[in-house]
């Protein structure tokens, strides 16, 4: 978190730039693809997901975004005229709370504090994205997003943890399913 903090708002931009270009040049994602993906929380400066869902839609993807309704992370299938409200914790989210029921997404792009080199992620401790993963497809490419490659191992992982597929950041795609990409 400190590292995140210390980036300026453009060097921020600039390296959410580089992501976006990493998981293009990587992934490859197609028209009517679906990608669930994480709207940014300006405070902790997260990845920039905006000009993801921005390209995404651009490109005719269908977008899915979380919203925390009675306690549950629920899919909302987003549009360039969806309407969008500021939670309790200050994360824009979807003035609609219906659940699109979606599961079978071709990617879930995942906030995290940090990833460890074996796919462990640190999120915000409410395991709401464990419970997700436990919901979506097997084929589900499960795709962490971070400015800083992995440097120390996660040692308290719980058995409901589920570890990501990939991380992507500013210079390479890592794959924790067969090792560095």
């Amino acid at each position: 978190m400190q590292k995140r903090k210390a980036l300026s708002t453009d060097e921020a931009f600039l390296l959410s730039k580089r992501i976006l270009n990493q998981f293009l040049t990587y992934f490859k994602p197609e028209e009517g693809q679906k990608v669930h993906l994480f709207v940014p929380i300006e405070k902790f400066r997260e990845i920039d997901t905006q000009i993801f869902i921005n390209y995404f839609l651009a490109h005719n993807l269908r977008v899915y975004v979380p919203k925390i309704a009675d306690d549950q992370l629920v899919s909302i299938e987003i549009f360039e005229n969806t309407v969008f409200e500021t939670n309790n914790w200050g994360i824009s989210e979807p003035v609609s709370s219906q659940d699109s029921g979606e599961n079978n997404f071709h990617y879930v792009i995942t906030p995290l504090v940090y990833c460890d080199a074996k796919g462990n992620r640190v999120g915000y401790g409410k395991g709401f994205y464990d419970r997700l993963f436990q919901n979506v497809s097997l084929e589900t490419k499960k795709i962490g997003v971070n400015y800083f490659d992995p440097e120390e191992y996660i040692d308290d992982v719980w058995e409901n943890d589920i570890p990501l597929d990939y991380l992507v950041t500013p210079t390479e795609v890592l794959s924790f399913l067969s090792g560095l990409v």
